[in-house]
């Protein structure tokens, strides 16, 4: 069985997960960089499996947009990726200013401790966001999405 996803604590309006998986870190990056797979990786229940419109690979200051559907409300979200390191880091904005943050380090030859933000510190409507529970919200989506991905390369 897969390491349990642990909370970390990144400070205020920031939302932290992390696990450790079974997996180079390239491989798992190579998933979360490929915008037309965020559909595999989504714990939340949100993200749609329609068409993606993106490049395979983000990079820095690409954009990309996906469907999503909340609430019973579908929905496409285009976001900015605002940081970038091949292998390491992957973040990206919601136009809303909120940012989804992915930190891979290598902790041994084929073991990467992976941790993944929601942070909204810079989110225009920061109230609003907890007024509808989306810290908490995304908290459950994000240890859905890491246990997957833990689960996901013991079974590979």
């Amino acid at each position: 069985m897969a390491d349990p996803v642990t909370t970390v604590d990144s400070g205020p309006r920031k939302v932290t997960r992390q696990v450790v998986v079974q997996a180079p870190a390239a491989a798992v990056f190579d998933l979360i960089a490929d915008p037309h797979r965020h559909p595999e990786l989504d714990g939340s229940g949100t993200v749609r499996d329609s068409p993606v419109a993106g490049p395979d690979r983000l990079s820095a200051g690409a954009k990309f947009t996906v469907g999503m559907k909340q609430y019973g409300v579908p929905y496409k979200i285009t976001s900015t990726v605002t940081a970038f390191e091949d292998d390491r880091l992957l973040e990206w904005q919601h136009p809303m200013g909120h940012r989804w943050r992915w930190e891979l380090v290598e902790a041994a030859p084929g073991v990467t401790q992976v941790t993944e933000t929601f942070d909204y510190t810079s989110a225009r409507s920061p109230k609003v966001l907890e007024l509808m529970g989306q810290p908490a919200k995304n908290a459950a989506g994000i240890t859905g999405t890491l246990q997957a991905l833990a689960d996901r390369f013991e079974r590979a």
